[in-house]
């Protein structure tokens, strides 16, 4: 019980019962009545004792929940009706967006009058705001009822002035290629859109839709966004790196309101520079906003795709926060002062850092720029498995086919193919049985158009390699198992994981269970084994390093905790099979075969397929790379039909090694790898140097 003075009021103090109420109390126990006697007598006294504490503290705990709560419209308030106090409270707290934790302290009474502090508590961003305001009861009959003030919602917040937040940016973190050259950094950009203070409010929906019409965007869309602003907003159409002739100042300037504000934003040098691999920065989306559990709000700036997105969290930072009271715009043209109630200071990003090749990835970009399919260049350094270049061409049109795509990989699969042969005993001279044609299984498979005639029949392992003899590798299938493939891609540091590339990525599929004609299509890398260039690049990588490679992309990819909504590794381009083959019948009985081998590539091993990767160059269908200068070049083509046309589309793929270098040139709908990919390959190892 509360009160100060009460008998009750903790000191359990004796209650003293006149003699005469007591024997009253003696002829009324034989009725059973005395205890609601002494219930009275005792409501009695707490009621003569009360000085109103109680009714006070318990009102300080009503008004503190409804503040929480956003919701004071059931209370007693003095200065302001009610509903206005509720309306007002609602405004005030309107743009911080959340809901305040408040709870009240010691009360003081004074007659009539109680005094305590209300405790606010507030999660602004990454932030926490505490303060105290100080808040004033008045008894009016049974009633307790607040002194509304808006000092009651903040200390020296005004009437009129509502609340706000805005953000500091942290500066985001770079990312840096080989040798920590700047790939991503600030460069000034110019922010395009309409300022809202500058344009007249019934004309603001003219002015957004013809800057619409200069920047190119959704009229409708652009003018629902400046209609939903506040009239103190800059609305943001377009980040120009500059102007340009469609887009000038003087244009921007003409429109009311138009305006163009210089900043600075983390770009790569180019607009198209690894965009698919890197992901772009810009104001966060609403989904985005949605899913970040708070972390983002409107107006954010945030990473979309790539490491980007990836790495946001790492990359971003924390944001600082300022939040301001703007006191109410009364006449159009005012400018009005504000107030900081509180900020906190941002915490910069953190540097990512990537084996990026500046030269060599602008080199790739440079050489698919003419290339109208999705396409793709990958080339690693084999010695330390470092993704040099990821360039994914424009018909990829922003896809990652460099790290994703998923493609049946032709003929570059006789790598894996001639692995697995030379663990049951095979070398490069070894004699194999080259037809123009064989069918399994009622499917009829045949070597390229071109294939020459003077390598069929009964030739050397190298020269059905050179030539990409078909037959001669689905001839194999009966000493090669599809779980000796399987192991031998492995052996080569495919169809495995990349725990040490930090980024998203398809690393391949081999099947280790096949029969028929999907095991005699694995065998030309059809069927249903897939590969991305990444993985095709580091196959050859492999070969040249003598020993398996994993490849390397983020240097400092442990330095992110808890990597952002990441992309899935699968959601590649679809998978697409077929093989160079047409049906007719027949079929091959399959003989027993060796167990498959999980060790990795020797150098011995990779010796041998560096002998006929080289082959392929000196009297193969590849002797256009001859001409690159430096370290000879060792290659491998590779053909892959798809689809139901006739004749069927297919993938161009070409994988070399060049010194300490290991490339993968694929272009989606190609014709032949050697005449499609082998140019542009020897483009690129020509440019490289």
């Amino acid at each position: 019980m509360a009160g100060g003075g009460c008998p009750f009021n903790g000191h359990h103090k004796k209650l003293s019962v006149e003699p005469g109420i007591m024997s009253q109390m003696g002829k009324l126990r034989k009725h059973g009545l005395v205890l609601g006697l002494v219930s009275l007598v005792m409501a009695g006294s707490l009621t003569a004792c009360d000085d109103g504490r109680a009714g006070a503290e318990g009102a300080a705990k009503q008004l503190a929940s409804s503040l929480s709560a956003l919701d004071v419209g059931s209370l007693a308030v003095e200065g302001k009706d009610a509903a206005a106090a509720n309306d007002q409270l609602k405004a005030v707290f309107e743009g911080l967006e959340a809901k305040p934790s408040v709870a009240s302290g010691d009360v003081k009474l004074d007659g009539d009058t109680a005094t305590f502090p209300l405790n606010y508590s507030w999660n602004i961003g990454s932030a926490k705001w505490e303060y105290s305001s100080e808040a004033t009861l008045k008894k009016s009959g049974d009633k307790w009822a607040v002194q509304w003030t808006p000092a009651l919602l903040a200390p020296e917040l005004s009437e009129g002035e509502t609340l706000s937040v805005k953000t500091v940016p942290a500066q985001r973190g770079q990312i840096l290629g080989a040798g920590d050259a700047p790939i991503v950094e600030d460069r000034p950009v110019f922010r395009v859109g309409i300022d809202k203070t500058k344009v007249p409010a019934e004309q603001a929906d003219a002015s957004a839709r013809a800057m619409a019409a200069l920047l190119g965007l959704d009229a409708e869309e652009y003018a629902k966004q400046v209609a939903a602003s506040g009239p103190q907003a800059f609305v943001e159409g377009l980040v120009l790196r500059a102007y340009t002739a469609e887009i000038t100042e003087a244009k921007i300037e003409a429109i009311p309101g138009g305006s163009s504000i210089l900043d600075s934003m983390a770009l790569a040098p180019t607009r198209t520079f690894a965009r698919a691999l890197l992901g772009s920065v810009g104001q966060a989306s609403a989904e985005q906003i949605e899913n970040s559990n708070g972390a983002l709000r409107a107006g954010d700036t945030t990473g979309t795709g790539g490491l980007q997105q990836k790495y946001d969290s790492l990359l971003r930072g924390k944001d600082g926060v300022e939040v301001v009271a703007t006191p109410e715009v009364k006449s159009q043209g005012e400018t009005p002062g504000t107030k900081v109630f509180f900020s906190s200071l941002p915490a910069p990003g953190t540097t990512l850092k990537t084996t990026l090749d500046l030269k060599l990835q602008q080199l790739a970009e440079e050489t698919l720029a003419g290339v109208g399919p999705a396409s793709a260049i990958v080339a690693l350094k084999p010695s330390t498995g470092a993704v040099l270049a990821a360039a994914s061409g424009p018909g990829s049109n922003g896809y990652n086919t460099a790290l994703l795509g998923q493609y049946a990989p032709g003929s570059t699969f006789k790598i894996v193919d001639s692995l697995a042969m030379f663990r049951n005993g095979a070398t490069p001279d070894s004699k194999v049985e080259c037809p123009s044609t064989l069918t399994v299984d009622g499917r009829t498979f045949k070597n390229a158009e071109g294939y020459p005639e003077s390598s069929l029949g009964s030739v050397a392992l190298r020269d059905a390699f050179a030539h990409s003899c078909n037959t001669a590798f689905i001839n194999a299938r009966d000493s090669v198992s599809q779980d000796q493939l399987e192991s031998a891609a492995q052996a080569l540091g495919v169809a495995v994981e990349a725990p040490k590339l930090g980024a998203d990525a398809f690393l391949g599929s081999v099947p280790g269970a096949a029969e028929g004609t999907e095991h005699a299509a694995s065998m030309i890398g059809q069927g249903k084994v897939l590969f991305s260039p990444l993985s095709a690049a580091v196959m050859a990588a492999s070969v040249a390093n003598g020993a398996p490679v994993s490849p390397q992309l983020v240097l400092n990819a442990d330095a992110a905790q808890n990597p952002e909504t990441d992309q899935d590794p699968s959601a590649g381009a679809k998978p697409t099979e077929g093989g160079t083959a047409s049906p007719s019948s027949a079929s091959v009985s399959a003989v027993p075969v060796s167990p498959a081998s999980t060790k990795p590539i020797t150098k011995e091993e990779a010796a041998a397929l560096s002998d006929m990767m080289r082959a392929v160059v000196t009297s193969g269908h590849a002797g256009f790379l001859a001409e690159v200068p430096g370290t000879p070049v060792g290659a491998k083509t590779g053909t892959a039909e798809f689809g139901n046309d006739n004749p069927p589309k297919t993938h161009a793929w070409i994988v070399a090694t060049h010194g300490d270098l290991a490339v993968a040139v694929f272009v989606e709908e190609g014709g032949l790898g050697a005449t499609t990919s082998g140019p542009l390959l020897k483009s690129f190892l020509t440019a490289a140097g």
